[in-house]
């Protein structure tokens, strides 16, 4: 994939952005970025298919809801992830205009991701972009979504075939709230690492 188009309307709306070849190449280079810090990881498949929390641990307190330690609990791992100095996280969709869409269910990603940390890094596998906004919705809902829920084991219709969504009412519905970024935030400082590989849902 050709990421000339995304790239250039994504700097153009305020992002930071770097391009890798492959998840290692990405991984390598965020753990040279990242040292010496508190680190907050968003539920993200495609983070842990790179490895970084445990690359990024051994030099670098990292917080993720995903690693219960010290007797934190998920959801005050949750918080301290919101506090840390850098957040990590990916995106369930991107549009080649620079549109960037999250689903999140508890909203900690989202709202990692918009205020608090003083740097983010969204780490986006190429299956993740699409050609506009509609599409890039229509992934979020319908590809991530599902597979997601399956990978967490929920109980949602969405999760049995892991095929589309179907606007459940169930309690273990993951889709709860929905987070677009039409530009980089004010004040924020964003990098967006495109990486040329297939990466998480």
């Amino acid at each position: 994939m050709d990421f000339s188009k995304v790239t250039g309307n994504l700097t153009a709306l305020g992002y930071k952005v770097r391009e890798f070849g492959t998840a290692e190449e990405a991984a390598r280079w965020l753990d040279t970025e990242i040292d010496g810090c508190t680190v907050g990881l968003g539920g993200s498949e495609t983070l842990h298919e790179m490895g970084l929390y445990g690359m990024l641990s051994t030099h670098n307190t990292v917080y993720s809801h995903h690693v219960i330690k010290d007797g934190m609990t998920a959801d005050e791992l949750r918080r301290a992830a919101c506090r840390a100095d850098i957040y990590l996280s990916s995106v369930n969709g991107l549009s080649e205009d620079g549109e960037i869409i999250n689903i999140d269910g508890c909203g900690n990603r989202v709202s990692s991701v918009f205020y608090g940390p003083r740097k983010v890094f969204l780490v986006i596998g190429e299956n993740k972009i699409a050609p506009d906004y509609s599409k890039a919705l229509w992934r979020a809902r319908n590809i991530a979504g599902p597979m997601n829920a399956r990978r967490l084991g929920k109980k949602t219709p969405c999760a049995v075939k892991a095929d589309r969504c179907y606007d459940c009412k169930s309690p273990d519905r993951i889709c709860r709230e929905l987070a677009v970024l039409w530009a980089c935030p004010m004040g924020a400082d964003i990098s967006v690492i495109l990486v040329h590989e297939n990466l998480g849902y």
